[in-house]
């Protein structure tokens, strides 16, 4: 997989989420404030789901879309209207 193939900044990004949770961990076990650790927490979770976000994305332009645009107007239709949903994920 190339520099600039999508799929490595989502590696990149679960690998700092990873960092983050290993961290946190060690906040637990330090005993620090639950409001503390609960905001790192939900860092990590926004991260997370960021990657996620990106992922499917990165799907819905590259994979559906050669199969949609190749059944004409109403494929092009059905993928724009897709997009516009799957920003709500």
């Amino acid at each position: 997989m190339s520099d600039d193939h999508p799929h490595v900044a989502i590696a990149r990004r679960l690998k700092r989420a990873n960092g983050h949770l290993e961290t946190i961990v060690e906040m637990i076990e330090q005993g620090r404030p639950c409001a503390q650790i609960a905001q790192q927490l939900q860092a990590v979770e926004s991260a997370i789901e960021s990657a996620k976000k990106a992922l499917i994305h990165d799907h819905i332009g590259h994979s559906l879309e050669e199969t949609l645009k190749a059944s004409g107007p109403k494929g092009r239709n059905v993928l724009r209207d897709f997009r516009l949903i799957a920003k709500y994920l």
